[in-house]
C-alpha cells in the first residue's frame, strides 16, 4: 500500500500560521492568569501506523537499540517490557520539523550518548533549519545543535543511511551527511559544533523528479551514509578509514583512508545505480553494499548487491538474484556480527505481491529467500506471521495468491541483526516494526516466526477526532491507515476503518442525537470517498460521490442524523437526505469550504472559506455569508458548534499576519466575539463540565499568556489552565481536540506523527484563583518522587508535588538534600538548582498557580554513581511535605 507522509501542517504553514511574526492583536489584552493542572498522558494504543525508516543497534551494549521515524520523533527500545520509549516529546510547536528524523546514531565508546539529525523538509514547508540534537542520558534530555541548512526527515530518500556516525575509537569525532548539495559536515567537539568537511569531493546530484517546482521532489539527496572501518582505529585515536555513500548514480562511494584528511572516489566500482546502504564487516573486511536506481522509499525498479573487499580492493556482484530479474531496488542491508559471513538484504520496493528477504550465510556466495514460488502463484514460506497484537495489520483483506495477508512488508529499508544475538532481528516497514527472536531457523530448515515489535512506537498523522456521548468513546481519522473506533483506550483495535478503506480519512462526524450514526470522508485511488456507519462505526457502507469528487474535504452530520453536508475535493458543497444517495449542490457557499453541523438544530450547518462565516437553516440546501468580521481572512481555521447549545459556535484559527486566536458566537454565526485573553489558537473542542459547572469544558492547541501548550477551561475560556509541559509538547498539535463529553478533564489530542494523545487529570486545578496567600507557600503538601529510568552513571525521575492544603499558592519553591552524592544535570518544568547535597526547584511562569487539591510535577535528570537512594524529606517553605 502506498503511503504518502505529506503532511497537514503544510497547510498551516502555507498560510503563515508558524511564521513567527508578532501575533496581530485589536489591543493589548491583560496577561491571563493561569493555573497549573497535572496531566498524565498516553496514547490511544494503535502500535505503529508509519515508515519506520532507520533501526540501529549500540554496538557495544546489549539491548540497546533505537528507531527512527520520518515524522514521529526517535525512539528507544525497552527491553524488560519490549516495548518503545519516545524520546522527542520535549520539541515545541515552533520547532515542529524537528519531530522528522533523518538519522540517529548510538555512541558505541559511551552508550549514554545518542545523537538525532533533526528537520523534516528541505523545501519552503518547513520554514527552520536542521539540527543535530544529543544527548548524554540516552534520550531523556536533549540539547540542541543548530545546522545552516535543512533536513529531511520526509523527504525522497530518507530511507538511506545513516547520514549521522559516531567515530567507534574516537567518539567525540562525528560525520553527518547533507542533502540540498551541502555536503560532508564533521564534528570534534561530540556534536556540540559542527563543520563542513571543505575538501571532500561531492555532494551529490540525484533528484527523484528534477523538475518538481514544490522542491519536494527535486532536492539533490545529498550525501547519504557513513561507515567506519573501526579495525583501523585504536581507542581514543580517530578511526583513520570511513566509507561515504554519495546519491550519485556513477560516483556512488568515497574513502578516506587518513582520517578525513583526504577522499578519493572508491576505484573500481560499480555504476548506473544509487548505494542505499553501505555496512561493513570488519572481521572479514568486507563492505556490502545495497543498491537501487531510485531513491526510495517508495520508487526503485533494478537494483543490486555487491561486496567490496577491503584490503585487496576488489569488487564482487553479489546480488540475490540476477538484475533483469529484479522489478525493485535493494536497501535493507545487515550483517551478523556473531557469525561473520552472515548477511541479509531486503527488496524493499517489492510492493506486490511482497517484499522479499535474502540470507547468505557465505558472505553473498548464496542467497535463501524468505519465501518462494512452488508453482506459481502458490508459494511457500520460511516463516509464520503472528500479528494478533496488532491485528489491523491484517488490513481486513481478503488477497488472491501469490498477494498474501499479512504482508511481510513494503518500504523495507530498515533491516538490522541485533549484534549481540544472531536470532533476534528487526525491520521497519510503512506501517510497523516486524521483528523475530528465532531467526536461527532460517538456516535449520524450520520456520521462524514474525511478529510485531513495535508497541509503545506511535506513528500516525491525524486529522480528525470525535467522542460521542455515547458507544465508543473515541473515533479517529488518520493519514494512511484510514482511522479506529477505540471502544478502550489501552488496546490496538481490531481493524481499521473498512468497506471502504481509505487511504487516508480527512474529515469524520456523528450526528449528537443519535450518535450512532456516523459519516467519514477520505482519500481513495478508485472509488467511493464517503462512508456510513449506523452501529456507531463498528460497521460501514460506502456512499455515492457527487460528479468530480477527487478527495475527502468535510463532512457534517444533522444533529438527528437524518441529512449531511460534504465538503469534498474536486467539488462544490453539496448536501442530501438519507446515506448520501442523491446529492445535490448547495448554494450560496464556495467550494472547498469547511462545513460543521449545529448539534441541537438538525436543519443548521454551518461553513467557512476566507475569512466569511456562513450559515443554512434548510439543510445545508443554501447559504448565506454571516455579516459577521474581523474573523481570519486565511483558511487555517477549526471551528465546532457547542453540543446542547442551538447557535454556540466556536471558532479557532488565523495566522501571524493577520487575526489569529479564539472566537465565540451564541447568535448561530451571526456575530462573533474574539477572546482578549487569547493570543492564537488552532483547535477548539468540548468535554464533560466540571463538577458544579454549568457550562462544557473548552480545549484548544493555544498560545496563552506567551506560553504555547494545551490548555483547559471550565468558564467559557474566561480563564485557562494548561494541561501539558514542556516534556509533552509533541510538535505540531493543530489539527483537531476533542475532549469526553463522559469523563470530565479527559482530552484527547492531535499530533503529526505521534498519534493520538490523550490526558487524565491528576490534579483539579479547574479555574483562576484569583489573588492568593503569600508567594512562598507554607500549607500542607506532599511529594510523589520517582525514578523514571536509570542507566550507568545516570537516572532520570520525575516529582509530584501536591497542595493538600486549603489555600492556592502563587508561587512555590521545593527543597531536598541528595543523600548520595547525585548531581544534577538538566530539568524541566521546574528552575533547579544545586549546591552540595542540596537541591532548590521553583516554578516557572506558567506553573506557579497551584490550587488547593490539584498539583504540579517537574522532571529532572542527574548523575550519581554507587547507590541512587531517595531523598528522606521535601521541605516547601518551612513546611515538610508528606510523601509516599
Amino acid at each position: 500500500m502506498r503511503r504518502t507522509r505529506i503532511l497537514t501542517a503544510v497547510l498551516a504553514l502555507a498560510a503563515g500560521l508558524l511564521s513567527g511574526a508578532p501575533t496581530a492583536l485589536a489591543a493589548d489584552p491583560p496577561a491571563p492568569e493561569l493555573t497549573a493542572d497535572t496531566y498524565t498522558w498516553k496514547n490511544a494504543r494503535i502500535d505503529g501506523g508509519g515508515f519506520v525508516p532507520g533501526i540501529v543497534f549500540n554496538r557495544s551494549e546489549k539491548n540497546l537499540a533505537y528507531a527512527r521515524t520520518d515524522i514521529g520523533g526517535a525512539y528507544r527500545w525497552q527491553e524488560s517490557s519490549k516495548t518503545w520509549t519516545p524520546l522527542l516529546d520535549s520539541v515545541g510547536w515552533d520547532d515542529w520539523g524537528h519531530t522528522g528524523v533523518v538519522s540517529i546514531a548510538t555512541d558505541s565508546v559511551d552508550p549514554n550518548r545518542v545523537y538525532a539529525a533533526v528537520g523534516t523538509y528541505t523545501n519552503s514547508w518547513d520554514p527552520k533549519n536542521g539540527a543535530v540534537m544529543r544527548s548524554s542520558d540516552r534520550g531523556a534530555s536533549w540539547q540542541k545543535a543548530g545546522l545552516p541548512f535543512k533536513l529531511g526527515g520526509n523527504m525522497p530518500g530518507r530511507g538511506m543511511g545513516e547520514r549521522l556516525a559516531v567515530d567507534p575509537n574516537r567518539n567525540s569525532v562525528l560525520y553527518l551527511g547533507a542533502p540540498s548539495g551541502k555536503g560532508l559536515w564533521r564534528s570534534t567537539d561530540s556534536g556540540v559544533t559542527w563543520s563542513q568537511v571543505a575538501n571532500f569531493p561531492n555532494v551529490g546530484n540525484y533528484a527523484q523528479d528534477p523538475g518538481d517546482t514544490s522542491g519536494y521532489a527535486s532536492d539533490n539527496q545529498g550525501i547519504v551514509w557513513v561507515t567506519f572501518d573501526e579495525s583501523t582505529g585504536t581507542a581514543g585515536n580517530a578511526t583513520k578509514t570511513i566509507y561515504v555513500g554519495v546519491a550519485d548514480k556513477d560516483n556512488a562511494v568515497y574513502r578516506s583512508t587518513d582520517a578525513g584528511a583526504t577522499w578519493q572516489r572508491l576505484a573500481g566500482q560499480p555504476t548506473g545505480h544509487l548505494a542505499h546502504k553501505g555496512v561493513l564487516d570488519a572481521k572479514n573486511g568486507h563492505l556490502y553494499l545495497a543498491y537501487s536506481d531510485k531513491g526510495g522509499p517508495y520508487d526503485g525498479g533494478k537494483g543490486q548487491v555487491w561486496r567490496y573487499a577491503t584490503g585487496t580492493g576488489a569488487w564482487t556482484d553479489i546480488s540475490p538474484v540476477a538484475e533483469a530479474d529484479t522489478f525493485y531496488g535493494f536497501s535493507g542491508l545487515t550483517v551478523d556480527r556473531q557469525k561473520p559471513g552472515t548477511v541479509m538484504a531486503t527488496a524493499y520496493s517489492a510492493w506486490w505481491p511482497d517484499t522479499q528477504i535474502f540470507r547468505s550465510t557465505d558472505s553473498g556466495a548464496t542467497w535463501t529467500k524468505a519465501w518462494d514460488y512452488t508453482s506459481y502463484p502458490n508459494r511457500e514460506n520460511r516463516y509464520t506471521m503472528d500479528v494478533s497484537s496488532s491485528p489491523w495489520l491484517t488490513w481486513g483483506a481478503n488477497p488472491q495468491p501469490p498477494e498474501q495477508t499479512p504482508k511481510l512488508g513494503w518500504m523495507t529499508e530498515a533491516l538490522e541483526i541485533d549484534p549481540f544475538n544472531s536470532n533476534r532481528m528487526m525491520y521497519g516497514t510503512g506501517a510497523t516494526i516486524y521483528g523475530t527472536e528465532n531467526l536461527g531457523n532460517w538456516d535449520g530448515g524450520g520456520k521462524f516466526t514474525v511478529k510485531p515489535m513495535v508497541q509503545g512506537l506511535e506513528e500516525t498523522a491525524v486529522n480528525d477526532l470525535a467522542s460521542p456521548p455515547s458507544g465508543a468513546p473515541l473515533l479517529s481519522a488518520l493519514g494512511d491507515i484510514g482511522g479506529f473506533r477505540h471502544t478502550d483506550l489501552t488496546k490496538v483495535p481490531s481493524m481499521m476503518f473498512t468497506q471502504p478503506n481509505f487511504t487516508t480519512t480527512t474529515s469524520l462526524d456523528f450526528a449528537e442525537s443519535k450518535p450512532d450514526t456516523v459519516v467519514r470522508v477520505g482519500n481513495l485511488d478508485s472509488g467511493p470517498h464517503i462512508a456510513f456507519s449506523t452501529d456507531n462505526g463498528a460497521n460501514w457502507f460506502a456512499g455515492t460521490d457527487p460528479s468530480g469528487v477527487s478527495g475527502g474535504g468535510t463532512v457534517a452530520a444533522a444533529a438527528d442524523g437524518g441529512r449531511f453536508v460534504w465538503s469534498p475535493e474536486g467539488a462544490g458543497v453539496h448536501h442530501a437526505t438519507g446515506f448520501g444517495t442523491s446529492w445535490q449542490a448547495s448554494g450560496g457557499i464556495p467550494a472547498g469550504a469547511i462545513v460543521e453541523a449545529d448539534r441541537v438544530d438538525p436543519k443548521t450547518f454551518y461553513g467557512f472559506k476566507s475569512g466569511k462565516f456562513y450559515v443554512s437553516t434548510d439543510g445545508g440546501a443554501t447559504f448565506k455569508a454571516s455579516p459577521a468580521t474581523g474573523l481570519p481572512s486565511g483558511d487555517s481555521v477549526r471551528f465546532k458548534a457547542l453540543p446542547g447549545g442551538k447557535g454556540d459556535v466556536w471558532l479557532a484559527g488565523g495566522a501571524t499576519d493577520g487575526a489569529y486566536g479564539l472566537w465565540h458566537s451564541t447568535d448561530g454565526g451571526a456575530t462573533f466575539t474574539k477572546l482578549s485573553n487569547v493570543e492564537q489558537a488552532d483547535t477548539v473542542g468540548f468535554g464533560k463540565a466540571a463538577p458544579g459547572a454549568s457550562y462544557q469544558t473548552l480545549y484548544t492547541s493555544a498560545k496563552i499568556g506567551g506560553v504555547r501548550g494545551i490548555f483547559r477551561s471550565t468558564d467559557k475560556g474566561a480563564s485557562w489552565t494548561r494541561i501539558n509541559d514542556d516534556a509533552h509538547q509533541w510538535g505540531w498539535t493543530g489539527a483537531a481536540i476533542t475532549g469526553d463529553p463522559r469523563v470530565y478533564g479527559r482530552v484527547y489530542v492531535s499530533t503529526n506523527g505521534r498519534g493520538v494523545l490523550y490526558g487524565d487529570s491528576s490534579g483539579g486545578g479547574t479555574t483562576d484563583p484569583g489573588p492568593g496567600p503569600d508567594p512562598a507557600p507554607t500549607g500542607a503538601c506532599k511529594v510523589t518522587y520517582k525514578v523514571t529510568g536509570q542507566w550507568s552513571g545516570g537516572f532520570q525521575a520525575d516529582v509530584q508535588l501536591a497542595n493538600t492544603g486549603t489555600s492556592t499558592w502563587n508561587g512555590w519553591s521545593l527543597n531536598w538534600a541528595f543523600p548520595d552524592g547525585q548531581k544534577l544535570t538538566q530539568a524541566w518544568n521546574a528552575e533547579a538548582a544545586q549546591s552540595g547535597s542540596a537541591v532548590t526547584a521553583k516554578n516557572v511562569g506558567w506553573n506557579a498557580n497551584v490550587a488547593a487539591g490539584s498539583s504540579v510535577s517537574f522532571g529532572f535528570t542527574a548523575n550519581w554513581s554507587g547507590t541512587n537512594t531517595k531523598p528522606a524529606a521535601f521541605r516547601l517553605g518551612e513546611q515538610t511535605c508528606a510523601t509516599d
